[in-house]
């Protein structure tokens, strides 16, 4: 009962008559806290595991539906766009709406969505189908941490959000071991089916326990003006960072879009000064923690997302491991973060932030430090120990940085703040797989030619060398011409995953960087000054 005690303090009168009852009232499960963790989690999972499951399908959809590689590509770039693109507005709707509603909308719409990717008979419709999955996960994201912020007192919410915080860990991580069984055992369309069971069960739960509530001073208009010019800005940066690898970093199409994104930015910025009922207001980053926060959350998704992209490459074209044994050699970092994530919470909770996340930064960066001194040789023993390292970094991190963004806005922004988590997230996790793809393929491009006349292959035409180097960028060998001595075949194969491994090691040690970068920020964390426990439920 202590938690109910708590929960009244913040509740309004309500007039009489029936309701849904506040937490200290109520008679069965209607508003429950930890329910209504439960009832999240189903929805936030969705969207945390189809973040990796669809990589595993995208061959599979390829070869079914005649897909080129570019239409392969926007299956993920339309999720992710539409993703970043839509989580701040999503949050704010959320403020203005209720969370519960919004949640609600969001995972009806993301296992519709899922259920039509399955029946999609080709590629256009998958892809048109996938940016509505994005759409939908940004409704739900945010609302899924407004609805904890207004479920939990202050003394509990880290606790609630350190589990939130293993369920995205354990379904991101979970993701290639899942597709890997569906795609080889069932076939691609079950790997977004599989959606429509999870949804359905969200939703059951969701309108029996989920507990309507909207905060005092919520917004009632819509920053419209706000909302094209963040719209723009996300757009441009996240296309611009997808592209990149492509276009490359010095390219004007590259170029152009960041420099659009840098001019939306700053006239998004003026404008929410002069906006009545700003889209995100700008008074929220007067909260040196909650800036910190935000950086914090970027650069810890920087190292981990564009850290495991090259991960596995290295199981899987490297070590020759199949997609479901890839997923099974990650499994100490899955069960770390799930483990971890809980006990982080509770830690927050009684000493605060700051030093959690100050250690929890320089573990992660020994963690990729150490990744980038693997070999071609490393063995399951060595891997091991520097994912469950990782996850035992990264745990702390998706936990606290969580807490200190969402704890130090306003109740009224909740909404928005999870918006603002969630973007974080996706922009680092975006960036850090371009940047450190493109020091991966400038560190392949500067060490390939050593590496081949040292082991003294013949020469090769500068087609042939391109189309070895780019296999070299993801440590796949391609298929040697028949009759190709075993010898050549073996050289060839070691020279292109020596190179991958140098590129590879390079990119962790930049990786592991930015982790000394991030927790020098975590010292200017702090526990939620805006703590001021649940909202008003009506």
């Amino acid at each position: 009962m202590s938690s109910q005690t708590s929960t009244v303090a913040h509740e309004a009168p309500e007039p009489s008559g029936p309701r849904d009852a506040g937490p200290d009232t109520r008679k069965g499960v209607r508003g429950h806290p930890w329910l209504t963790l439960v009832t999240v989690a189903f929805g936030v999972a969705m969207v945390a595991l189809d973040g990796t499951i669809v990589a595993i399908a995208n061959p599979a959809i390829q070869k079914d539906l005649g897909a080129s590689l570019a239409d392969v590509q926007w299956i993920t770039n339309g999720y992710l766009l539409a993703l970043a693109v839509s989580l701040i507005t999503a949050g704010k709707l959320g403020d203005r709406f209720g969370h519960r509603q919004t949640f609600l909308v969001g995972v009806v719409g993301f296992a519709a969505a899922s259920a039509a990717i399955g029946f999609a008979g080709s590629v256009s419709l998958v892809i048109t189908f996938r940016v509505l999955q994005g759409i939908c996960g940004a409704l739900l994201m945010p609302a899924a941490l407004g609805l904890l912020r207004a479920s939990f007192p202050a003394e509990k919410l880290n606790s609630a959000i350190g589990i939130w915080g293993a369920v995205i860990g354990a379904s991101t991580a979970a993701g290639p071991i899942i597709g890997g069984l569906l795609v080889e055992h069932v076939n691609w369309e079950s790997v977004f089916f599989i959606n429509v069971p999870v949804g359905a069960l969200a939703l059951a739960m969701g309108l029996v326990i989920l507990l309507a509530n909207r905060v005092e001073n919520a917004p009632r208009s819509f920053d419209i003006g706000g909302i094209v010019l963040l719209s723009v800005a996300m757009f441009c940066l996240v296309w611009a960072i997808i592209k990149a690898p492509d276009w490359h970093w010095g390219d004007p199409k590259t170029l152009g879009f960041l420099g659009i994104a840098l001019l939306s930015f700053a006239g998004f910025a003026v404008w929410e000064t002069k906006a009545k009922e700003p889209l995100l207001p700008l008074s929220m980053f007067r909260s040196v923690p909650l800036s910190a926060g935000t950086v914090l959350m970027v650069l810890m998704a920087f190292g981990f997302m564009g850290g495991l992209f090259f991960v596995t490459f290295y199981l899987q074209n490297v070590n020759g491991l199949s997609p479901v044994d890839s997923g099974l050699r990650l499994l100490p970092l899955t069960a770390m973060m799930i483990v971890a994530s809980p006990l982080a919470g509770a830690v927050i909770t009684k000493i605060g932030p700051r030093v959690p996340l100050v250690g929890a930064m320089v573990l992660t960066a020994v963690a990729m430090f150490g990744l980038s001194s693997l070999s071609t040789e490393s063995g399951a023993g060595i891997t091991s120990l520097w994912f469950a390292l990782l996850g035992l970094g990264l745990a702390p991190v998706m936990v606290g940085a969580t807490e200190v963004i969402v704890g130090n806005a306003p109740i009224q922004h909740a909404g928005v703040a999870g918006g603002l988590q969630q973007a974080a997230m996706q922009v680092g996790g975006s960036l850090g797989t371009a940047v450190l793809g493109a020091v991966m393929a400038s560190k392949v491009n500067s060490v390939f030619s050593d590496k081949w006349q040292e082991a003294k292959l013949p020469p090769l035409a500068p087609k042939q060398e391109a189309g070895l180097k780019s296999a070299a960028e993801v440590g796949m060998a391609p298929p040697a011409p028949k009759g190709t001595p075993s010898q050549m075949i073996e050289a060839t194969r070691n020279v292109v995953h020596d190179s991958f491994m140098s590129g590879m090691g390079l990119a962790f040690t930049c990786a592991g960087i930015v982790a000394v970068l991030a927790a020098g920020v975590a010292f200017f964390t702090s526990r939620g000054s805006n703590d001021a426990g649940p909202s008003v439920h009506i």
